[in-house]
């Protein structure tokens, strides 16, 4: 399943709050960090599964989106983390 928001914080603050929220905040199923880039990261899980996130900058705030098989629950509460953009 794919999530989807648009948020008011920087796209390299939102994958830094990313890379400590899933290692620390999530301890029965913690994800860490395999590959990240700019405007990326994906983590790793228990049993191989994966969690995909990327960030880009549009008119109203930065879109991040993120997916993954396993750790719906997670990306779901990370999500909630975030301060929405203000609708214009």
């Amino acid at each position: 399943m794919m999530h989807e928001m648009t948020t008011s914080l920087a796209a390299a603050e939102v994958l830094a709050r990313a890379k400590a929220f899933f290692a620390e905040r999530v301890p029965h199923s913690a994800a860490f960090l395999e590959k990240e880039g700019p405007g990326f990261a994906t983590f790793r899980g228990q049993g191989g599964e994966e969690i995909a996130l990327a960030v880009s900058e549009g008119p109203v705030g930065v879109t991040v989106r993120a997916s993954s098989m396993l750790h719906e629950q997670a990306i779901g509460r990370f999500f909630s983390t975030l301060p929405a953009a203000e609708q214009v």
